[in-house]
């Protein structure tokens, strides 16, 4: 499977893309309008870079004790009262008046449940195509995240404007409503990928299982460590350029847009281990120069360079299928997605705290240092590609 007109032709693959958009473009508004609310509320760089990031910070909860259900819930189910909770928790969010330590117990809350829902959708993703057809089909979902993200960021700073940050954070929660009623509608009601009730005990077997494998560690690492660190750097937008915010997220957006293009589309599989290093370190190095303070153009410039290096991610995802049975899928890219935004939200807090006691461009720059250390670290352990596993 190489082409868009094969992927969106794949019976389910559209509705679960819509569903996966609408929630995108929901997180995005909202998110951009707690950080304001938050930041105009404290004036503090840490509060507001947690309130958007630091919801991730939970995930790593629900991965330890939530994630065998990836596999053994009926999908659609699941997933659509799992987006039924995140329109109620950015409804909450939205009440005047809310004390900011209720704010952060409803995101603490959002963060356990998500945990759950990136493994659903990457593993009926996963079910839904062919082998050859996941690589495409997650760029595709990157892409979307990217142009929502672009269209987001740039509707949620004027919704803030012009409705307030509270009117944009009930813009949100309708459209997570929206994803709900898509979701109940378009996917199959299929049965669960994996036998068995799942437990607490069966996710801390599976995820011993997946990380016993040096392989898949080194992947796992690769995944969760160096784009962490980097979110980081993303957290300190608001309190680098608060007038500008929307557009510096808008244009990491676009440059994660062209990387899982250039990735997903049309490099060919024989380029694919040869650059998986190089766009590591590009997701680091441009971020150097915000240690001179850089002006507004040199700042976009920087953010969007720096965001195609997100591609990475996407060949890393390819990689750990090869190395992981079927019948894990779920569990396996759900523990991806929840130590990735675990780690993006310990980055958020760290880029934070740092920023507290220097300034943001200092973090920034501290945090850009840190991810090119980790990725030549790890760059030993992903030479060479890896065999296939297809079954237990």
């Amino acid at each position: 499977m190489r082409t868009y007109r094969e992927l969106f032709r794949t019976p389910e693959f559209t509705p679960l893309f819509a569903t996966t958009a609408l929630s995108v473009a929901a997180s995005t508004v909202s998110g951009l309008a707690l950080g304001t609310l938050v930041h105009s509320a404290t004036g503090s760089p840490l509060l507001s870079a947690l309130a958007m990031f630091g919801p991730s910070l939970a995930q790593v909860v629900g991965a330890a004790t939530l994630l065998s259900a990836a596999d053994r819930l009926r999908p659609r189910t699941a997933m659509t009262w799992i987006t039924l909770a995140f329109a109620v928790a950015v409804a909450v969010q939205a009440i005047p008046g809310l004390p900011v330590w209720a704010v952060f117990a409803v995101l603490a809350a959002e963060g356990l449940i998500a945990s759950l829902g990136g493994g659903l959708r990457h593993g009926l993703l996963n079910e839904i195509l062919t082998k050859d057809g996941y690589l495409l089909g997650r760029s595709v979902f990157n892409m979307a995240v990217g142009i929502l993200q672009i269209c987001g960021y740039a509707v949620g700073g004027v919704l803030v404007v012009l409705l307030s940050p509270r009117g944009a954070l009930l813009t949100g929660a309708l459209l997570y409503v929206a994803a709900v009623a898509v979701a109940g509608l378009g996917l199959t009601d299929r049965p669960p990928r994996a036998t068995g009730r799942p437990s607490v005990a069966a996710t801390w077997r599976v995820n011993a299982r997946l990380w016993s494998s040096a392989p898949r560690r080194y992947v796992y690492l690769a995944l969760w460590v160096p784009n962490g660190l980097i979110v980081g750097c993303e957290s300190l937008f608001v309190s680098y350029a608060p007038e500008y915010a929307g557009l510096l997220f808008a244009c990491a957006a676009l440059g994660m847009l062209v990387g899982d293009a250039l990735a997903g589309r049309f490099l060919p599989s024989q380029w694919r281990e040869r650059l998986g290093a190089p766009l590591r370190l590009l997701l680091a190095v441009p971020y150097l120069l915000f240690f001179m303070e850089p002006g507004l153009s040199v700042a976009l410039a920087a953010v969007t360079l720096a965001s195609v290096g997100f591609a990475a991610s996407l060949l890393l995802q390819e990689r750990l299928l090869r190395l992981t049975p079927d019948e894990l899928s779920g569990q396996a890219l759900g523990l991806h997605s929840s130590g990735m935004l675990t780690l993006q939200g310990a980055g958020a807090l760290l880029a934070g705290t740092v920023a507290e006691l220097t300034t943001p461009a200092v973090a920034m720059t501290a945090m850009a240092v840190a991810s090119v250390t980790v990725t030549l670290a790890l760059a030993p352990g992903l030479r060479g590609r890896p065999p296939i596993i297809a079954t237990a």
